[in-house]
């Protein structure tokens, strides 16, 4: 069964994000309407949000998974918090992936707090739409 099937009752919601103070949402644009295009419901929560607020969307939006895009550096910041707080919220059926310019050696420090992906540029929009539809499709809902 493709996972397409397995997610027809319903569309995969995925909350995409801009975390810290990171100005640059051209990609996060990309990649909202391409998970738009694949049939994806996709709610975009602009510019300079707080972990907090990221958090808080994801729960009002019920969402299936969350993008979060840093192109400032602040990653290995802002994506624990990210994190941190959706585990206090009992949060844990949620795909949290990251985009952005984040080097190399902190992509397995980032796994290893829970993160299931991470793009960095040049990754391929299929690629990002597929492996959301999978995880989405894995993961255990409530």
């Amino acid at each position: 069964m493709s996972s397409a099937v397995a997610n027809s009752k319903s569309k995969i919601r995925v909350v995409v994000a801009k975390p810290g103070l990171d100005g640059h949402d051209r990609g996060a644009k990309i990649i909202a309407r391409a998970l738009r295009d694949a049939g994806m419901e996709v709610i975009y929560t602009g510019l300079h949000q707080t972990p907090e607020q990221i958090v808080e969307t994801v729960i009002q939006e019920d969402a299936d998974a969350v993008g979060l895009s840093i192109l400032s550096g602040a990653h290995m910041t802002l994506v624990p918090r990210v994190v941190e707080l959706l585990r206090a919220q009992g949060i844990d059926d949620v795909l949290v992936t990251v985009g952005g310019t984040i080097p190399a050696e902190d992509i397995a420090p980032l796994k290893e707090l829970g993160v299931a992906e991470v793009f960095t540029p040049g990754a391929p929009t299929q690629a990002i739409v597929d492996f959301i539809r999978a995880g989405v499709a894995a993961a255990p809902r409530a």
